[in-house]
């Protein structure tokens, strides 16, 4: 349940109101961000958005005009930010952990209320107001039901709704995942309703790709694509020294997980990719096979059934190599 009147009363009575997201960016991060710093200021007020990372360069575009600061780039002004805020959004995630060590102590220490509005499963209790709704296929569609909840269905324009369209697009693997439902099409027709080109959306996202993203995709899938026959699981994998061969910036390997899921005889899959002291995981899969609790269990992760991430602290090749060896406990 949104409590719209008592969010929408503490928008109108904040002076300093913060929309902070989770850590690696993503399409609904990104989306529920703008799409409630749009609602906050048709609303009279102001907002600063604060991430702990860079937003990803293929949806670069869904921030407009807009300035997000980044604890990695700008730290102290997050920190003040944080510090002087008298009212903090939470979106798209259900737990200071997932701002990272860096930033996630310092939202703790926030003495503004906080509002959460996420999707994912089993909620921290570090907020005053949750709206935790794991039924929900996003974060963009539930900041889009506090506007529809809140009365102010007329203040949705397509400034506003697009950045949410792109949420619900990207969450839900173009509307294709089984977390959509009727209702999730009944948001997506009021988006374009109120001036959302669909068609500008996903050719912003999808259709504006380097050449080096397409050499460094490909490369991936030809040499390091392996597929376990008798589990029904794919594997992709990639170093820091191919994404330095061919000039990777973030975003190029987003969706390569479900291109490995999306093979004939497949039913999970799963993508490692190194990153500095670290081993990044995202785990995909179909059906009845829950992979937030294989990331949970041994990869310091969670997620959704579906769709989960991880890390790992050993080197690539070993991090594969337990992945192989406790796969069968998860995997028939």
């Amino acid at each position: 349940m949104i409590n719209a009147k008592q969010i929408v009363a503490a928008i109108q009575t904040a002076n300093n109101i913060v929309i902070t997201s989770h850590r690696s960016p993503d399409g609904d991060s990104i989306g529920s961000s703008m799409g409630m710093y749009h609602f906050v200021k048709a609303l009279g007020k102001d907002a600063k958005i604060c991430h702990p990372d860079k937003c990803p360069d293929f949806i670069e575009w869904a921030k407009d005009d807009v300035r997000i600061a980044t604890f990695e780039e700008d730290e102290q002004e997050v920190k003040e930010a944080l510090k002087d805020a008298d009212l903090i959004f939470c979106l798209d995630y259900n737990g200071a952990n997932r701002l990272g060590k860096e930033m996630g102590p310092f939202l703790e220490q926030a003495k503004g209320m906080k509002v959460m509005i996420d999707h994912h499963l089993d909620p921290d209790n570090f907020v005053d107001i949750a709206v935790s709704q794991p039924d929900v296929c996003s974060t963009s569609q539930l900041v889009y039901e506090l506007i529809e909840a809140s009365g102010s269905i007329e203040l949705l324009d397509k400034r506003m709704g697009s950045p949410l369209y792109l949420g619900i697009m990207t969450d839900t693997g173009s509307f294709r995942y089984s977390s959509v439902t009727a209702r999730t099409h009944e948001v997506l027709a009021s988006l374009l309703k109120h001036g959302v080109k669909q068609a500008e959306v996903h050719e912003a996202t999808f259709d504006n790709n380097r050449i080096d993203k397409i050499k460094l995709r490909a490369h991936i899938l030809a040499e390091r694509l392996e597929v376990i026959e008798e589990l029904h699981v794919a594997i992709v994998s990639v170093t820091e020294e191919e994404l330095e061969r061919f000039n990777h910036i973030k975003g190029d390997t987003e969706g390569l997980v479900n291109v490995a899921l999306s093979m004939e005889g497949v039913d999970a899959a799963v993508f490692f990719r190194e990153s500095g002291d670290m081993v990044k995981i995202s785990f995909r899969s179909k059906g009845d096979i829950a992979v937030n609790v294989l990331a949970g269990d041994h990869f310091n992760g969670g997620g959704h059934k579906n769709a989960s991430g991880g890390a790992s602290f050993v080197n690539l090749d070993e991090t594969i190599k337990k992945f192989k060896e406790v796969a069968p406990n998860y995997f028939k």
